[in-house]
């Protein structure tokens, strides 16, 4: 089944410019935060600031999951 989200998310990507853009923004706030997650100690506007990066990628893997479903998946 993995491989089936896989196949549609590369199908997407090339068909729908806003799933793509999705897509994107969500590898590179993953990226943003894996780098807040290296860090042994954040100041209080790190943690808002990496707060605010979760809420953005969640908010864009909903749309994307909406996509997806639209799609027929």
């Amino acid at each position: 089944m993995a491989q089936r989200a896989e196949v549609l998310v590369e199908k997407l990507c090339d068909e729908n410019k806003r799933f793509y853009m999705l897509n994107r923004e969500h590898s590179l706030l993953e990226k943003e935060l894996q780098q807040f997650g290296k860090r042994t100690y954040l100041t209080a506007e790190e943690e808002m600031e990496r707060k605010r990066l979760q809420k953005l990628k969640l908010a864009g893997k909903d749309e994307m999951e909406r996509i997806m479903t639209a799609y027929g998946a």
